[in-house]
């Protein structure tokens, strides 16, 4: 009787599947829990999903004998596994989605070094523990098998995991951040090289048989990899009209991906490598990419990322710690896995002059375990090799333990470096040029995108000068929402994943075509976000959006645009608003661009829903301007400018104004050729009382013309002026010689030069200068850029 009621229950309510789902169910609800005490304490979202899962577990809750019986079910390891195994297939496909792999490619040996000095001396230390652990944990088959495993277990670096952290503690964006993730991701290749080739030692297949299937999943990789591009292009054009695509078209995507994973995992190989492989080199651009991320990171970072890493600390078992012997077991693997990875990687450090408070912090952040260790152990008791169980439960609760305790250490380094992992802004003046450029562009309307497409294209310059382009779509919020506000509010589509997208409309659809053919054409992804939020706080979202992504530069459009006459007619009062506020409380510099439209250089026809043509510049000499009057705002338009003369059809033109009684006095820039050595020097001649601020200025006007003028790449002019008045002349006799105008905002003082040019000024936010090339009365046909570099107040060194 007992037997017939054991067996209706397990066919009943206490099935294997029923009690998966209510171990996951629990799982989210403990996280959860966990994470609203865990949170203000700052702890990250990982550290409460593990704990849940360890609280829950045979260490927990399932250690009294009801909860056991309802929790472990005879079969449920084989569901945990299947779960375990799409879990990461999806994981690592996101990942490599969102990988930015020019960022790798550019940092790969830094990145190599750190990855490799960790993973090496963790090898050696696998190597030579292995014999005790074989013998303390009474295990059989090759100890060379066991020996990989112990080795994948120190070296992993839990790529996910660490992703995860770096998101949630506000650095992932960072050049730190970024390294870390880089080095993360070699770990864990690494690591599934050694799990590969312990598993095919384990299996005993011959060589050949080996290369054969290695070479098959290769080709197989590539070939997805291939359809993707095709199959995106494709869904990309059938949705032309559409803001994404729908949840049929998505899913027949990540079919192909699983589909794909499994034929691997069928071969013997992990699918690890394949699935991060076939994301990175998905096409980011386009709608299908736009769908993609927003769907999987909503269900990975919200339900995948948290039921993987629960059942992680479900598995552990620290009952299997019940003698001194297996005690010292799981103390020496934490010393000596923490040990190593800590000493290769500070050495790796030290190497490559990173200073010890950054190293400290990315040694402990290659020490966060759980990703192809717990594939590598669970690979290792299924094939029934190392049969020893006491093997994988010691393993399995050091994994945990390892994370549990490396967690809130690295909380507390980054707090403590807080200072030097925080948004540090450096102005555009002090900038190499040949180093990556962030920048945030804001559109309120599809108006301004191609002339700021043909704008970001323009400051790409050269595969020298990287750049990483943000393109926020601003949308006014309504103080009310009412359906009857069709500009604001449109029908929810099936596919959209929260209310923001509902506001934007077809703009949204126009927005993304003129990015999309930006794309297809230059090659250069822009990031596109959105911000829907009324006219009074825009400007947080803006700042906060800069800050997140670390960028140098915020471009706004002005709030005036140009009507077919060519007279500037007034927009929104509250989109200058909120230019103003931005240039008051943004943390790094501010430029807003006055349209007038790039001549020639956004070719740019409307039609099908979006807008095609050259959106790069590429078919024809654009001649940009930048007007230098001085002081730290036109040091920063210089700094700016520098970029545009790296584009090989950009003619730029420095023109400098001075103070006509200064002509006698020598004060402007003479140039000497020495003919013993054959080369241009540039001679400053200045005057005894010159002041810091000018002295700034003939600094970097000397070194710009060293290394742009004199070998032709870039024009300079000098006028004399004595008045405001023949400053605007000299202005008006240009207006029709450039496209494109860049000029500092102001920090010039009382300068002799702009005297009486702000008695008509109408935009004190474009500066005296800006103003008067920006004003409807000013007969120019060239845009304006208006600049404005960022000062350091007292309030931002307190925050920092």
């Amino acid at each position: 009787m007992d037997a017939t009621k054991r067996v209706a229950c397990d066919r009943g309510l206490f099935n294997p599947v029923s009690t998966m789902g209510m171990q996951v169910a629990f799982i989210l609800v403990l996280s959860h829990c966990f994470q609203l005490v865990l949170k203000p304490l700052g702890q990250p979202g990982p550290i409460a999903q593990i704990l849940s899962g360890f609280v829950l577990g045979p260490s927990g809750l399932s250690h009294i004998s009801a909860v056991k019986k309802i929790f472990f079910q005879d079969l449920t390891g084989d569901y945990y596994e299947t779960m375990a195994l799409f879990s990461r297939i999806i994981i690592m496909f996101l990942i490599g989605l969102e990988t930015d792999i020019p960022y790798l490619v550019r940092n790969l040996r830094p990145a190599s070094i750190l990855a490799c000095g960790g993973c090496v001396t963790c090898t050696v230390f696998a190597a030579a523990i292995t014999p005790f652990i074989y013998h303390q944990t009474g295990a059989h088959g090759p100890m060379f098998t066991m020996a990989l495993t112990i080795a994948v277990i120190f070296s992993n670096a839990a790529s996910p995991i660490v992703i995860r952290l770096a998101a949630e503690l506000k650095f992932a964006t960072t050049d730190f951040g970024r390294l870390v993730i880089s080095s993360s991701l070699i770990s864990d290749m690494y690591s599934v090289v050694l799990l590969v080739v312990s598993s095919e030692s384990k299996a005993e297949k011959k060589f050949m048989h080996w290369v054969l299937f290695g070479c098959l999943a290769f080709l197989l990789v590539v070939a997805v990899i291939i359809l993707n591009m095709y199959l995106a292009n494709w869904l990309n054009r059938r949705n032309r009209n559409q803001k994404h695509l729908k949840n049929a078209e998505a899913f027949g995507i990540l079919s192909v991906l699983v589909v794909t994973a499994m034929t691997i995992e069928s071969m013997g190989f992990n699918s690890i490598v394949a699935c991060f492989l076939i994301g990175s080199m998905f096409p980011k651009g386009g709608k299908t990419g736009r769908t993609l991320l927003p769907k999987l990171n909503y269900s990975v970072h919200n339900f995948i990322l948290p039921i993987y890493l629960g059942y992680m600390g479900f598995q552990a078992d620290m009952t299997t710690i019940n003698s001194l012997a297996s005690l010292g077991v799981v103390a020496v693997v934490l010393l000596l896995s923490l040990g190593g990875k800590i000493s290769g990687t500070l050495a790796a450090c030290y190497y490559l002059r990173i200073p010890m408070n950054e190293g400290v912090l990315f040694a402990f952040l290659m020490n966060v375990k759980g990703h192809v260790d717990l594939v590598s152990i669970s690979v290792g008791l299924q094939s029934n090799v190392v049969t020893s169980t006491q093997f994988y439960g010691l393993m399995l609760a050091s994994i945990v333990t390892n994370t549990l305790i490396v967690g809130p250490i690295i909380v507390y380094i980054v707090r403590r470096e807080n200072e030097s992992l925080g948004y540090r802004h450096v102005a555009l003046e002090w900038q190499d040029p040949e180093i990556e450029l962030r920048m945030l562009a804001c559109v309120h309307n599809p108006r301004h995108v191609s002339t700021i497409v043909g704008l970001i294209a323009a400051l790409r310059g050269s595969e020298r000068g990287p750049i990483t382009p943000y393109l926020m779509h601003l949308i006014e919020l309504p103080d009310q929402k009412s359906k009857d506000n069709s500009l604001m509010y449109h029908q929810r589509e099936d596919d959209e994943l929260s209310d923001e997208d509902n506001y934007g409309g077809n703009e949204v659809v126009e927005i993304n075509e003129a990015v999309d053919a930006f794309t297809a054409e230059t090659g250069v992804v822009v990031h596109q976000v959105k911000a829907v939020s009324p006219f009074l706080n825009m400007h947080d979202d803006v700042c906060a959006r800069a800050e997140e992504t670390r960028a140098s530069i915020i471009l706004l459009h002005f709030h005036k645009h140009q009507r077919i006459d060519g007279k500037m007619e007034p927009g929104k009062e509250g989109i200058r608003t909120t230019n103003q506020k931005v240039l008051r409380h943004s943390k790094c510099s501010v430029a807003i661009l006055v349209d007038r439209g790039l001549t020639n250089s956004v070719a740019a026809t409307r039609g099908g829903g979006g807008y095609k043509g050259s959106v790069s510049g590429s078919e024809s000499l654009q001649h940009v301007a930048t007007l230098f009057f001085g002081g730290p705002d036109d040091r920063e338009a210089l700094g700016f400018s520098r970029r545009l003369s790296m584009h090989h059809h950009i003619n730029l033109t420095i023109i400098r104004f001075l103070a006509a009684a200064d002509r006698d006095r020598n004060v402007g820039l003479n140039v000497a050729h020495n003919k013993e050595e054959d080369d241009v020097l540039m001679m400053s001649v200045c005057s005894s009382d010159r002041e810091t601020e000018s002295e700034a200025d003939t600094a970097i006007l000397t070194e710009f013309y060293n290394r742009y003028v004199t070998s032709g790449q870039v024009g300079y002019v000098e006028k004399y002026v004595e008045t405001g008045a023949e400053t605007a002349s000299a202005l008006r006799d240009m207006a029709d010689m450039y496209s494109l105008f860049i000029v500092g905002k102001g920090g010039r003082g009382h300068s002799p030069l702009t005297t009486g040019m702000s008695d008509w000024e109408e935009c004190p936010e474009l500066g005296t200068v800006g103003d008067l090339l920006g004003s409807s009365d000013f007969d120019l046909s060239g845009s304006v850029l208006v600049i404005q570099q960022h000062r350091i107040s007292s309030s931002d060194d307190d925050e920092r």
